[in-house]
């Protein structure tokens, strides 16, 4: 057979193999880095025998530093710098102390457990402080963390990836080297972080304002001078020091990011693709090239080794760097069991097999295969555990609290106090500042802006709440400023009331408020002059189907307006609550379930004065219109 044809079969199969992978874990809902593990060793040699990375020679390692290239720029420029803020002090010592005791404690363990010499202990320690945003960011696309949790990890991640190869690079260096320096050594990784980081930002500024400028080019294309820009940022840096350049592609995208490209949005969309495609390739090859018989040759010292780290070195990294923070234990806890080895690992590892073989030295292949079981137990143990540590902990982003509310009138003036009754943090949005009551109480947030600027949205506390809401008189407004929000914060609930037709099209990640055709004018003058009650219900088991009819019969009919839906969440060993969240038009009801709802209840005038009620605060009732259920009674009586 050829030998161009064996190599074409090698990347036809592994293109195809890595995207299965990738297709099972998004059926199952799990992280797709399991799948692409499990696959590539079982498609190498040491099992089925259909992958053979070694065929591809210095082909492999290009291939490495071309798709890592890519990878980290797209992790920086995912990030929010406005977020990283929010955790800079942690962040900062996660990257630089963190990484230390990383380095010393993994060194120590695999000298001490698995019996490696000092030099080779402590470059897996250096191994193995990286993280990578590829492995954090496909756990938390299935484990939906609090906001805060989920960006001290993706910055992790991040920041610590070419960090972590320039230290392992450095140590390297000095196993290498006869009579290291400690000036030298120190002046040599930071001449590398110089390098690479000056390159990223003054590249990625300067591309950042060809695509503004350039109105010549069209989307695609802009998309691809992207790539070449980062490609060619990269191999600049690495020209001049070598591993300088994944230092360069995280600065370029951290650069290019803040300078809010118009194209953002597709630019976005491009890179995730392209992303998904490297993951997939790098993982196959690279645990297709593991050897089983090296693993299992380790024993119980290598198992106990990446167990010390998982359960020691990570935790008391997280105790000292995160000390002085506004994180609770629950999230302390959290980060200390998430810290998944991914892509930098696996290639630098399988990199320096490949040098210190050469030069000699013995280590190379067990300091691979340490560094694979590491990426290994991490991933898998971590993946498929996190989402029930969360949900023990009680930090998924489902349970956050608060609510923004944009456009301020009586209706969402009503919304706001039912949400401060449940001790829960309010913010307003309006452009117009006569639309907020003179009398306003004191601990709802007002701002007097545009809801499509982020620093308000911000200031907002948008980052931290669990529900957005739009709720001026123009649908489209609504529908703009909400898909803001997914994009600029993502928060666990984005409702907002808009046209029924633009559901599931243009806002696939915007549910629709209260009902498919609420007309906020309307409901407002209702509230102006008090033609209505509010009420509360519970579904109960008995009569449900009929209860639930009842509902959607006056919902219909424009007599009811479902406001809000308080609901049993998931109880764990720390305790149980009810959720309380702005009633989605296509909500799944449940038992037990409680709704608050305004009724439209006209009187006639000389009733409304003599009772007064349009100058009475509404109060909180179980209404016998809602409660007498026509259809149930009838079913009784001829019982």
């Amino acid at each position: 057979m050829n030998s161009s044809l064996d190599i074409t079969l090698q990347i036809v199969i592994t293109v195809i193999a890595g995207i299965a992978a990738q297709v099972i874990a998004e059926f199952v809902q799990v992280p797709g880095i399991v799948f692409l593990l499990l696959i590539g060793i079982l498609l190498g040699p040491s099992v089925l025998g259909w992958l053979h990375p070694d065929q591809l020679g210095v082909g492999l390692e290009v291939m490495v530093s071309l798709l890592v290239a890519i990878i980290l720029f797209e992790g920086g420029f995912n990030l929010q710098l406005r977020e990283l803020g929010r955790v800079s002090d942690s962040l900062r010592n996660l990257v630089t102390v963190g990484t230390l005791i990383t380095m010393i404690g993994g060194g120590m363990a695999a000298h001490w457990l698995s019996e490696f010499p000092w030099s080779i202990a402590f470059l897996y320690g250096a191994l193995v402080v990286v993280t990578g945003p590829v492995v954090i960011n496909s756990l938390l696309r299935h484990v939906k963390v609090d906001r805060q949790v989920a960006t001290l990890l993706e910055g992790e991640g991040v920041f610590i990836d070419p960090l972590g190869a320039i230290l392992a690079v450095v140590v390297l260096n000095v196993l290498l080297t006869d009579d290291p320096n400690p000036l030298s050594i120190g002046g040599d990784l930071l001449i590398r972080i110089g390098i690479g980081g000056g390159i990223g930002a003054i590249g990625g500024g300067l591309m950042g304002v060809v695509l503004k400028r350039a109105k010549f080019l069209s989307e695609d294309l802009k998309n691809l001078v992207v790539l070449a820009g980062l490609w060619g940022f990269f191999g600049l840096a690495q020209t001049i020091r070598s591993e300088a350049g994944l230092m360069a592609t995280v600065v370029s995208g951290i650069v290019l990011r803040a300078l809010a490209l118009p194209e953002e949005r597709l630019l976005k969309r491009f890179k995730g693709q392209l992303t998904i495609l490297a993951t997939s390739v790098l993982f196959i090859l690279l645990s297709a090239d593991l050897s089983i018989a090296g693993i299992l040759a380790l024993g119980w010292g290598g198992l106990f080794t990446v167990l010390a780290l998982m359960v020691i070195v990570r935790p008391f990294s997280i105790l000292l760097c995160t000390w002085n923070s506004d994180l609770n234990w629950r999230q302390k806890v959290f980060l200390s069991w998430i810290a998944p080895r991914g892509i930098i690992a696996a290639s630098v590892a399988s990199l320096f097999a490949i040098l210190l073989t050469q030069r000699g030295i013995n280590g190379g292949d067990s300091i691979k295969a340490l560094v694979f079981l590491t990426i290994i137990l991490t991933v898998v143990l971590q993946s498929i555990s996190a989402q029930a540590i969360a949900n023990l902990l009680q930090i998924t982003s489902k349970e956050s609290t608060g609510i923004v509310i944009v456009g301020c009138n009586r209706l969402s003036l009503l919304i706001a106090r039912l949400f401060l009754e449940r001790g829960e943090p309010v913010s307003l949005i309006d452009t117009d500042p006569d639309a907020f009551p003179e009398v306003l109480d004191s601990n709802i947030k007002t701002f007097v802006s545009s809801a499509l600027d982020t620093e308000v949205l911000e200031k907002a506390g948008l980052a931290s709440s669990g529900t957005f809401l739009a709720l001026t008189n123009n649908g489209e407004v609504n529908a703009v400023v909400a898909q803001r929000a997914v994009e600029e914060f993502a928060p666990p609930r984005v409702l907002a009331v808009f046209p029924g037709d633009a559901q599931g099209t243009a806002l696939p990640k915007v549910q629709q408020a209260f009902s498919t055709h609420l007309l906020v004018k309307t409901w407002n003058e209702y509230l102006t002059k008090g033609d209505i009650k509010l009420g509360e219900t519970t579904l109960r088991e008995e009569g449900l189907e009929f209860q639930k009819a009842h509902l959607r019969a006056l919902i219909e009919a424009g007599s009811v307006l479902p406001l809000l839906l308080e609901r049993d969440a998931k109880q764990s060993t720390l305790g149980s609550h009810r959720s309380f969240q702005v009633f989605p038009a296509e909500a799944d009801w449940q038992i037990s379930d409680r709704l608050i709802y305004l009724l439209y209840d006209p009187k006639p005038k000389l009733l409304k004065l003599l009772s007064g009620s349009s100058q009475l605060r509404l109060t909180l009732e179980e209404l016998p219109e809602i409660e007498e259920i026509p259809l149930l009674e009838s079913a009784s009586g001829r019982e």
